[in-house]
């Protein structure tokens, strides 16, 4: 229980407070991200049915990018703003990762930031005006939160020996998620039997897409941070949602 509580803790904007948290529980955690996905999947399934015959489908996308970003406080998005920065810096690592500890956003994050945020809204508004528009958007969901156990996988470092990233990186072991990624995928193959949805190879290039910038980072700064994490979500979102458009 502790590690659902942390789960929803860190990765939403519920105030759950967690008793003890220890590398077991923070790996833990990280396995059951894909649930915090479905339930942000489910939220967004109810909005976007709610708002079908009120609004166009371009502005259903934006309300339901913004409400995602509310429900998790934005601390993907920033991480996202903070690494693009990091990255961008030209600085050596110890270098970049001061840059991605300040709170403002340089122009690199608002660069990435605005793109991002417009591949993510224009996708999901194409998606809403296909037969099964926002189960896409909600497997696209549970798909971003997957990869957080891929990017905490053990052997992974952490680029701090402080905070989030220095508490889950390598905390998952490799047998666990192996079973995670096929847990997901196994539904996600029944799903698409029972309601015709996408093809689960939109999956597997949306984590494509999320670990390589996870790798790049581990590269560029010597491991994972919270921020890398929040980047990592965000790209493998971004692109899973490009995918199903692309299919689509």
């Amino acid at each position: 229980m502790n590690a659902l509580r942390l789960a929803f803790g860190t990765l939403t904007v519920l105030p759950v407070k967690v008793p003890s948290v220890d590398r077991r529980t923070a790996g833990r955690a990280m396995a059951l991200a894909p649930l915090v996905g479905l339930v942000l999947a489910l939220v967004v399934l109810v909005e976007t049915v709610v708002l079908e015959d009120l609004v166009p489908p371009q502005l259903t996308a934006v309300l339901v990018v913004g409400t995602l970003a509310l429900l998790t406080r934005g601390m993907h998005l920033d991480g996202l703003a903070d690494t693009a920065d990091g990255l961008g810096s030209g600085r050596p690592a110890e270098g970049a990762l001061e840059v991605m500890r300040k709170g403002d956003v340089g122009p690199f994050g608002v660069v990435t930031l605005v793109l991002v945020l417009l591949t993510q809204v224009v996708s999901v508004a194409f998606l809403l005006t296909t037969r099964h528009g926002p189960a896409d958007v909600a497997a696209a969901l549970v798909v971003s939160r997957l990869v957080l156990p891929l990017a905490c996988l053990a052997g992974i470092p952490a680029a701090r020996p402080e905070g989030l990233g220095a508490m889950v990186a390598g905390s998952v072991s490799r047998a666990t998620a192996a079973l995670v990624v096929l847990a997901v995928l196994v539904v996600g193959a029944a799903a698409t039997v029972v309601v015709s949805g996408p093809s689960p190879w939109f999956a597997l290039v949306g984590l494509l897409g999320g670990l390589l910038v996870g790798r790049r980072a581990v590269r560029r700064f010597g491991g994972i941070t919270g921020d890398v994490l929040g980047a990592v979500v965000e790209a493998t979102f971004t692109v899973a949602l490009v995918a199903l458009v692309a299919a689509g």
